[in-house]
């Protein structure tokens, strides 16, 4: 330090001046001040804030052969603010800082010592007591933990290095993992990750610990978290549960948080690689030739030995793997379908206007309802605009109802659906109302009849369904005149004209006396 900045800062010091008046003087930094103040024994000020106009300085402290000054080996000068102990307390009980309740005391108590007396008894005052954490203890193949971290420096194709996401799964008894670096993270690749590490391990554990990244759970709640759709279906797959810890809660995941960093600073620390494949390639290396071999920190115990003693407790693995989707919320239309990807797919037996949920496939779909109970599967369609729907998933309309009405008119007999179908074949749309009324004939004459009209008149070449109306009409015009031309006059149960004769004249007479 140059001679003439040597000579202001003793001057300053010798005049009483603090570290901080010091440096924004002479522009020297405290820690610089400091160090000189030492080399030159001078002894300065306290650090904090200058004496007041009028207020009277603190004392040094006492010199050797003091009477205050303690004389056994060891012994502590009691502070300056243990007579404002109770005041101090509550005050910091308060949550005020250390400048504060020094203001006060100065303002209101008369104190007349230093600001750092103040705040080292404050620092006292707020010291806790270290965190106490609880030892978790599980049963093989009762847990796992999983976890995202940050891998070596990578090259991209671009020549430029990167840190991809590492993933840990690590089982909770045994402490063995499973490591994999991705690029990119999504639903899908943390549920595929999950995947790899069961079918590494061997096996699925019963509860599955993770925090609350959006991967995992859509709505963090410390009673009931949303998790995600794709991810809760894929551990349903493998009878797993996930189990998130509460938010501003790590230390639940202890075990796969440790994993992370023995990997960071033992596998990873100092190291670059020119491809992901690389990377995964070194850390499977890793596991197997050194972390599975070493002995566990606090079990003393070897992992790989634990862990084949875990194996057999994890749950089997299905035959097939998980089937992964896209999940999304439709509304059904007027028609009882939704529109998936620009085509439209029979939702029925919901009701128009309601919500589904559609799981969508790489060749199908299934549509769900609120419960979750699959309403319909369909095969997926490549062509926009398409509807997927069978006849009887159709809603009723009458200008499209062909087969329903042919049907109908095959009931009355085969005479009658033969000029149907010629009808259907002669005018094809247009000739519906013909087909119905030919079908609701059934209603006013009997089948016979109309059997007997329709093939007189296909053997006649006429498709007329008004020929076939007025045919009937006409038989049962004549049927009706000739059963009342063939009324009987006389008969066992029809008693003789004379006697209604005599009936009438004996009662159509007036009686004597009315």
């Amino acid at each position: 330090m140059k001679q003439h900045l040597q000579v202001a800062i003793q001057t300053l010091l010798d005049r009483g001046a603090t570290q901080r008046e010091i440096e924004r003087m002479t522009g020297v930094d405290r820690k610089t001040i400091r160090r000189y103040q030492r080399q030159s024994n001078s002894p300065g000020v306290a650090t904090g804030s200058a004496v007041l106009a009028g207020q009277a300085p603190p004392p040094w402290p006492p010199a050797a052969g003091d009477a205050t000054r303690p004389s056994a080996p060891g012994a502590v000068t009691p502070s300056a603010c243990e007579p404002h102990r109770a005041f101090i307390e509550a005050q910091v009980r308060l949550g005020r800082n250390a400048v504060s309740i020094y203001q006060d005391l100065v303002e209101a108590h008369g104190f007349t010592h230093a600001y750092n007396s103040v705040k080292r008894f404050v620092a006292t005052l707020r010291a806790r007591a270290p965190e106490r954490f609880d030892v978790l203890e599980f049963a093989p193949g009762e847990e796992a933990q999983v976890d995202y971290g940050q891998g070596a420096l990578t090259r991209l194709p671009s020549g430029k290095y990167k840190r991809p996401y590492l993933f840990v799964m690590t089982l909770k008894y045994s402490g063995k993992s499973f490591r994999k670096v991705v690029w990119k993270t999504s639903q899908q690749v943390w549920a595929g990750l999950h995947e790899e590490a069961f079918r590494a391990l061997g096996g699925s554990p019963t509860y599955v610990v993770l925090d609350n990244l959006k991967e995992g759970v859509i709505r963090p709640d410390i009673y009931a978290p949303e998790l995600n759709v794709v991810y809760a279906a894929m551990l349903s797959h493998y009878g797993a549960v996930a189990d998130p810890c509460r938010i501003g809660d790590p230390n639940r995941k202890g075990a796969v948080e440790n994993a992370i960093q023995h990997t960071q600073s033992t596998a990873l620390k100092g190291r670059r690689f020119d491809s992901i494949e690389a990377q995964n390639d070194w850390l499977a290396h890793w596991e197997e030739r050194w972390a599975a071999l070493r002995i566990h920190g606090r079990k003393k115990r070897q992992v790989l030995q634990m862990y084949l003693e875990e194996r057999p407790h994890l749950r089997a693995l299905p035959a097939e793997g998980f089937r992964y989707f896209r999940p999304g919320v439709r509304t059904v239309d007027d028609a009882g379908l939704v529109q998936v990807d620009g085509a439209f797919y029979a939702a029925l037996p919901a009701a128009p206007h309601s919500e589904v949920t559609v799981r969508i496939f790489d060749h199908d779909l299934e549509i769900l309802d609120a419960g979750g109970s699959v309403l319909r599967r369909h095969a997926k369609t490549d062509r926009k605009g398409a509807f997927v729907m069978k006849p009887a998933d159709r809603l009723f309309n009458p200008s499209r109802d062909s087969a329903r009405v042919l049907a109908k008119a095959e009931r009355i007999g085969p005479c009658t659906a033969a000029l149907a179908q010629e009808l259907f074949a002669r005018l094809g749309r247009p000739s519906q109302r013909a087909l119905y009324g030919l079908a609701n004939l059934a209603r006013h004459y009997p089948c016979a009849d109309i059997e007997a009209v329709c093939a007189r008149l296909l053997q006649a070449q006429i498709y007329s369904y008004a020929a076939v109306k007025q045919a009937l009409q006409r038989k049962a015009a004549l049927a009706a005149q000739a059963a009342a031309t063939a009324l009987a006059q006389t008969g066992a149960h029809i008693r003789p004209l004379t006697e209604y004769q005599a009936f009438w004249d004996t009662h159509s007479r007036p009686q004597p006396g009315r």
